[in-house]
């Protein structure tokens, strides 16, 4: 199956110049959609990983699904603010300024093998972020997971040798 037709390309959003890669015409698909989290999860199976974290917000729709397929606990990963208990967080530089993530600080546990899911990989930043987030707490990053890589930004030099697997490449 070829996931690129259902990846809308909206141009000039969020401004000019950048073509988004929509991903809700996939979303909306069962067989695509089902198909794509099969994709997902083939090289994630034997790595003996203890959780999935998924980071805020379209790294939730995959992330957990891997979760779930995998039987393994899920961990969200938000944006300031919109976490309940003590957290932990990490900032880290965009193009213009800079963003921070936040994780519930007993979420992970020394020995975790963690699973670090978002939907895209851009400039790697947001990535390098979770990851540091996640070995802050005593876990170790045993995959990074994209639905997408913009391999032409080069994020995946961001991200400390981790090992990196995306469905879809641009």
């Amino acid at each position: 199956m070829d996931l690129n037709q259902f990846i809308r390309i909206v141009p000039d959003f969020p401004k000019p110049g950048i073509s988004f890669k929509d991903i809700t015409p996939l979303l909306l698909d069962p067989q695509a959609r089902d198909y794509c989290l099969q994709q997902l999860v083939e090289p994630l199976k034997d790595l003996q990983a203890t959780k999935v974290v998924g980071v805020e917000s379209r790294g939730f729709f995959f992330g957990m699904a891997i979760a779930q397929e995998l039987d393994l606990g899920f961990i969200p990963v938000r944006k300031p603010g919109k976490l309940p208990y003590k957290t932990a967080s990490q900032t880290y530089d965009l193009e213009y300024g800079t963003d921070t993530i936040e994780i519930h600080s007993d979420a992970i546990v020394p020995g975790d093998r963690v699973i670090m899911h978002d939907d895209v990989l851009a400039t790697g930043g947001t990535a390098a972020a979770a990851c540091t987030l996640i070995e802050s707490l005593g876990g170790e990053v045993v995959a990074c997971s994209f639905l997408m890589e913009l391999s032409f930004l080069d994020g995946a030099a961001k991200l400390q040798g981790h090992k990196s697997y995306s469905v879809l490449r641009y």
